[in-house]
């Protein structure tokens, strides 16, 4: 959201964040040779970023890569990356990769020549050098269980962070819930009666574990604690706005 952001915040760069969002997928579409498949649970990511994908016999994607010349771009595969509390609008960021499929014994591997992140935003072309060389946020696989956690058991700790946000994004909120964590910070998302933004919160340096991660959220919660009501939502949810 345009007004809703604070230039302090650190977020990951945008390679990160696609190897984020790969590395967290279920799921992902592939387009190819007019083909559309959806694979559940049955591509893994190799550590430069090739996407290594389990095929039946009778895939059509197996037969678009054998006759696909070889090198050259003939397939897409998309990945969303679906917020774990619910929200609006839960699609937090989309990945496409284009590139070209190769047979490898019963699977399949995809180099990418092409890499797209598409974020609220907007979209960037990333990097093909920066895309392999990246890592995924470390905190990943341990996301979804945090926030759930924060929004079904800690919606006190959730009111108090709003202290740590402008007045002015807070206007006219009726609900505020966990978004996203990463390594550098936690975003909330800011519901309102017809809209909604989000809002970095940054920790004071990067987390590369849970346990550091809890030091930096202790921290954000003792400067809240310290800080003034948000007036803005306290006065909303005084009316029942709702």
């Amino acid at each position: 959201m345009g007004d809703d952001s604070h230039s302090w915040t650190a977020a990951p760069a945008a390679a990160e964040r696609a190897r984020t969002v790969l590395a967290a997928a279920w799921s992902c579409s592939v387009t190819a040779e007019g083909t559309r498949e959806e694979l559940v649970g049955a591509h893994t990511v190799g550590e430069d970023g090739r996407v290594l994908v389990e095929v039946p016999e009778d895939s059509a994607l197996l037969a678009a890569a054998i006759c696909a010349p070889r090198g050259e771009p003939s397939a897409v595969l998309e990945f969303a990356d679906v917020a774990p509390v619910p929200v609006r609008d839960r699609v937090r960021a989309r990945l496409w990769l284009a590139g070209w499929f190769a047979v490898d014994g019963d699977r399949l591997v995809f180099t990418p020549t092409r890499v797209v992140l598409r974020q609220p935003s907007g979209a960037v072309v990333v990097d093909l050098d920066e895309f392999a060389a990246a890592v995924p946020d470390p905190l990943t696989t341990a996301e979804a269980r945090l926030l759930t956690h924060l929004a079904d058991c800690h919606a006190d700790a959730v009111e108090r962070l709003t202290r740590l946000v402008d007045s002015g994004s807070l206007h006219g909120a009726v609900r505020v819930q966990p978004l996203a964590v990463d390594r550098h910070g936690l975003t909330l998302r800011i519901e309102r009666a017809r809209a909604h933004g989000d809002v970095r919160l940054a920790f004071h340096a990067p987390a590369d574990d849970v346990a550091q991660l809890t030091e930096r959220m202790h921290i954000l919660l003792s400067q809240a604690s310290a800080a003034s009501c948000p007036g803005a939502l306290q006065r909303q949810r005084a009316d029942g706005d709702g």
